[in-house]
């Protein structure tokens, strides 16, 4: 199975998932005008990486802003990652929010209040 990664554009995220690491990365701005359309590779991808790989997952999320149809493309993720995780298979996510932009980090609150068995980290971005 290849890596997957999409270049980021002014209106849509870069997408870096690396196979062999098992890390993956969601970074930038997400508003795509039809995120289902956009992340519909990444769902796939990942459900491909899930059902060949049973080692530990650590996605980094560090998304600048995103729009309502993104945060349901999220949730979908989520669960997906909340199914593996019943599993066995150790996910870890990493929200990496900006300390000045508080909405981030109160999605990044929301997102860990409804995924318990998530490894949810809410990290500060320090750069």
């Amino acid at each position: 199975m290849e890596s997957l990664l999409i270049k980021a554009t002014n209106s849509t995220p870069e997408i870096n998932f690396n196979f062999e690491s098992g890390n993956l990365l969601i970074k930038g701005d997400s508003y795509p005008e039809n995120a289902f359309a956009f992340y519909k590779p990444v769902m796939k991808w990942i459900e491909e990486f899930i059902a060949i790989n049973q080692k530990r997952i650590n996605l980094n999320v560090q998304l600048i802003y995103f729009n309502s149809s993104t945060s349901k493309t999220l949730y979908d993720l989520f669960d997906i990652l909340n199914e593996i995780k019943k599993d066995d298979i150790d996910v870890i996510i990493n929200w990496i929010y900006d300390e000045k932009n508080y909405s981030a980090f109160e999605f990044g609150e929301e997102f860990k209040e409804d995924y318990e068995l998530l490894t949810f980290n809410l990290v500060p971005n320090l750069n």
